[in-house]
């Protein structure tokens, strides 16, 4: 009993499904699933304006883009970046991959996303997807 209450708090601090989201007007957005079982699309992030877009408890949530560090990943991100909205903070690392059968964007190989909100433990999520880019004009 006490091993299926904390499996369901856990499963209440983790970032829920966004729902289907459009490719941005202009620039790139990287859109990220979790890589646990039943993967769910849970967050995107646009790189102009930086934001990050995530579901905290049940609602939509944009993060505007708070730093950045390290490496350009390419794509209008970087390998490191954190985003802070209120009480919730969220850093997202990733590595970005060109490859040649992605025309408009580029897979996300490796990603970790995580998520602080006042009051609450941490969470790490191992995240993977792509990258998408409106089309030039």
């Amino acid at each position: 009993m006490i091993a299926l209450v904390l499996v369901m708090q856990a499963a209440a601090l983790l970032p829920g499904s966004i729902g289907r989201q459009a490719l941005p007007a202009k620039g790139c957005a990287a859109f990220l699933w979790d890589r646990g079982s039943s993967p769910a699309l849970v967050a995107m992030a646009t790189a102009d304006p930086a934001t990050l877009r995530l579901s905290i408890d049940g609602k939509p949530v944009d993060l505007p883009r708070a730093g950045q560090g390290g490496d350009a990943a390419g794509y209008g991100f970087a390998r490191r970046t954190e985003y802070r909205l209120a009480t919730v903070t969220a850093r997202l690392e990733l590595t970005v991959t060109a490859r040649p059968d992605l025309t408009q964007g580029a897979a996300i190989t490796d990603a970790t996303l995580t998520v602080e909100r006042s009051g609450a433990d941490s969470v790490v999520l191992p995240v993977g997807g792509l990258v998408g880019c409106a089309p030039s004009a």
